[in-house]
């Protein structure tokens, strides 16, 4: 068991399946292709079951090492449920599963730390990103409410409803076609309409979207920080050993000195005990 504890948490182990992840990348990309398809199909989707067997074992494997702990790691849940996605039959009703095999190259975000630390602060933003989201909904529903109510008559094809103006005004939050293809058109028949839609953009997309980017990059500081301070325990630890370690080494050393001199004295002890019985020898 401890030679498999070793082979499963080998630095060199995790770049074999990056590696065989990136591979399996390719694979399913080229899948895409009728062209390639056509010629080396049947060798792509051997390759594709190689790969899906490697991961399995790689799975098993690491359960059978880390066991109960396995499955109180948020990182390893996700891989056993990539790879237990992949393992579903992909005939009939789950046919869509086939194109959810393309999921198992986000394993990567497991194995690279650049990756785990971003996706790490995106879900510690989570909580900040829904009160925005609430905030946004209830601008969204004052305003389709709104745009419903003023331009629903004569341009029923934008704001005839309230689904239909939520959709408008989400096109024209994300400054998509919003002035050529909606407002400007509106202005024609409504020329202050602008008193509406100016405001709206002001206050959804040059600040609530400003505010779901500062929670990230408040996230990831946040995450460095941790990290950063979690480095600085282990060096402040490390250096705690070492000082230890001198110390103890220190003290063994006093305690051979004094042992060394304690026998020097015996010794001239002894020397002078014998120099003091030879005189009366002779």
């Amino acid at each position: 068991m401890e030679r498999l504890r070793q082979l499963v948490t080998s630095p060199r182990t995790e770049r074999i399946i990056l590696a065989i992840i990136i591979l399996n990348a390719i694979t399913l990309g080229l899948e895409t292709s009728p062209w390639v398809m056509a010629r080396i199909g049947p060798a792509l989707l051997v390759l594709d079951k190689v790969v899906l067997a490697i991961f399995v074992v790689e799975v098993v494997a690491r359960i059978a090492v880390h066991r109960a702990a396995f499955f109180k790691d948020p990182w390893s849940l996700f891989d056993f449920t990539v790879v237990a996605i992949a393992l579903v039959p992909a005939a009939g009703p789950f046919s869509v599963l086939r194109a959810l095999r393309i999921l198992r190259v986000l394993r990567m975000i497991t194995l690279v730390p650049s990756l785990k630390r971003v996706v790490g602060a995106l879900i510690s933003a989570l909580p900040g990103m829904g009160s925005i989201t609430l905030l946004l909904g209830l601008i969204f529903y004052v305003a389709s409410v709104m745009a419903t109510k003023l331009f629903g008559a004569d341009f029923p094809q934008w704001f005839g409803s309230i689904p239909a103006s939520a959709y408008s005004l989400f096109q024209i939050m994300t400054l998509e076609s919003w002035s050529m293809g909606i407002v400007r058109p509106v202005m024609e028949v409504h020329p202050y309409a602008w008193m509406f839609f100016v405001p709206f953009i002001l206050c959804t997309t040059f600040t609530m979207l400003n505010l779901f980017i500062g929670i990230v990059v408040n996230a990831m500081q946040s995450e460095h920080e941790e990290e950063a301070k979690a480095e600085r325990h282990k060096l402040e630890a490390d250096l705690r050993q070492a000082s230890e370690e001198r110390q103890q080494v220190h003290a063994e050393e006093v305690a051979d000195m004094a042992a060394l001199r304690g026998e020097i004295a015996e010794l001239k002890q002894a020397i002078g005990d014998l120099a003091a019985r030879l005189p009366a020898r002779g």
